[in-house]
C-alpha cells in the first residue's frame, strides 16, 4: 500500500493517524491493522449488520465492467471529479470508477466486501483498498480528500462531509427509474425507488450544496450471459438463485435488448 495512500487513513477505534509498521497499519494507541498480501487493509473494527459482496457478485461486476457496458457511466464521473487532491471512493467495489477518475491523484478505495478490495487495490498504481464499513464512520482523516465518489453504494452523509476539505467535491452516480429497462420488468428485479433523487438531495440537503447533475442514458446489447452478470452484480442477486436466474434470462432471447440510465450529481461541501 503507498505511503500518500497511508497518510490519508485514520484509526478506527481511537481516530488516530495510522503509520507502516512490519506488514502492518499501526497507530500511536498500538491497534494494529495487517495489510493482505493482496494489497488491502481491512480496518474493521467487529461485527457488522450489512453484508459484503460476496465473491460471485464481484466476479460478474468485473466481467461486465471489462466488456466496456458501463464506460459512459464511468467517464461522466470521471468529468464529474474535477477536483485537484486525493480521491475517496466510498463503497467503491472493484475500484472501475475511482480508477477511471483518478488521473494523477492518489485514491483510497473502502467497500465492505473483502473481495471487492482486492480487485480495487489492483485496480491502478495509485489506487490503495481498505475493507470499512462506512455507516460505522470513514477510517480516514478529517478533511483529507478533495474529491469523494458514491457509485450505486449507500452514502453516510456526515462522515462524507467530514473527510472532505472545506469546498471538496462529492460526486454521487444513483440508477434512474428506468435503469435495466428490458431487464427489471422481465427478470423480476428490484425496482428503483422513483423517489430516489428527491431522498438523495433531502439526505445531502445540510451539508452539501448541489452544483451539477448529469443524466447518463444509453442502449444496451447484452449476451445472455452478460444479461446475467447485469442482474448478479447487484442487489437482486440476494433475490434469485442461479438457476432460476439462468432460466429467466434464456427466455429473453439473445442478445438482450436493455437500458442504462442514471444521474451523475456533484455536490460542493457546504
Amino acid at each position: 500500500m503507498l505511503d500518500d495512500v497511508v497518510e490519508l487513513l485514520a484509526c478506527p477505534h481511537c481516530g488516530s493517524n495510522l503509520a507502516r509498521a512490519d506488514g502492518a497499519l499501526r497507530c500511536p494507541s498500538n491497534h494494529v491493522f495487517d495489510i493482505a498480501r493482496q494489497g488491502y487493509v481491512s480496518l474493521l473494527t467487529g461485527r457488522t449488520r450489512t453484508v459484503g459482496d460476496t465473491a460471485e457478485m464481484v466476479a460478474a461486476r468485473v466481467s461486465f465492467q471489462r466488456a466496456g457496458h458501463y464506460a459512459p457511466i464511468a467517464g461522466a464521473v470521471a468529468a464529474a471529479a474535477t477536483g485537484d487532491g486525493p480521491v475517496l471512493d466510498v463503497g467503491a467495489g472493484t475500484g472501475y470508477y475511482l480508477a477511471e477518475a483518478l488521473g494523477q491523484r492518489t485514491g483510497l478505495a473502502l467497500d465492505l466486501s473483502k473481495y471487492a478490495c482486492r480487485r480495487a487495490a489492483k485496480a491502478h498504481p495509485r489506487i490503495g483498498a481498505a475493507v470499512a464499513d462506512a455507516w460505522h464512520g470513514i477510517p480516514v482523516r478529517t478533511g483529507a480528500v478533495s474529491t469523494v465518489l458514491n457509485v450505486f453504494a449507500p452514502r453516510n452523509a456526515v462522515e462524507m462531509h467530514r473527510v472532505l476539505r472545506p469546498g471538496g467535491e462529492l460526486v454521487v452516480v444513483v440508477p434512474n427509474a428506468g435503469h435495466l429497462g428490458g431487464l427489471v420488468d422481465e427478470l423480476g428485479l428490484l425496482d428503483v425507488d422513483a423517489r430516489k433523487q428527491q431522498r438523495l438531495s433531502e439526505q445531502l440537503a445540510d451539508r452539501f450544496e448541489p452544483s451539477a447533475s448529469d443524466t447518463v442514458e444509453f442502449p444496451l446489447r447484452l449476451s445472455a450471459e452478460e444479461a446475467e452478470s447485469a442482474v448478479a452484480m447487484g442487489p437482486s442477486a440476494w433475490h434469485l438463485e442461479p438457476g432460476e436466474l439462468a432460466e429467466r434470462v434464456r427466455g429473453l432471447g439473445d442478445p438482450v435488448a436493455a437500458t442504462a440510465s442514471v444521474t451523475v450529481a456533484k455536490y460542493l461541501r457546504r
